[in-house]
């Protein structure tokens, strides 16, 4: 691997890396990310900073479910929300991520 490939490959890895993205408004391709959609993210974004939270432990149960759902299956995704305290998978949850599958 190249030092351009592992540049390419660093900035396109990991939570952060779509943040950074959208702040240069250049997506992974090296093309410009259109003002209209740049717009409409900045706005609902605003709206979702604003919004309450139900708490820490919630907010951080529902983001291990939702990333979980596309690494881990079903079974051991619950298995691993039970060991670490969380509530199970709810029907919804399931019929949302796994239901297609």
């Amino acid at each position: 691997m190249t030092s351009e490939t592992d540049s390419q490959s660093s900035t396109t890895l990991g939570a952060d890396a779509i943040d950074v993205a959208i702040a240069q408004g250049i997506d992974f391709d090296g093309s410009p990310i259109p003002a209209a959609k740049l717009s409409l993210y900045t706005q609902v974004m605003a709206l979702e900073a604003g919004r309450q939270r139900s708490g820490v432990s919630n907010t951080m149960r529902s983001r291990i479910v939702r990333i979980g759902a596309k690494h881990i299956p079903q079974a051991e995704l619950n298995q691993m929300l039970l060991d670490a305290d969380f509530a199970p998978l709810k029907d919804k949850e399931i019929a949302f991520y796994y239901g297609g599958k």
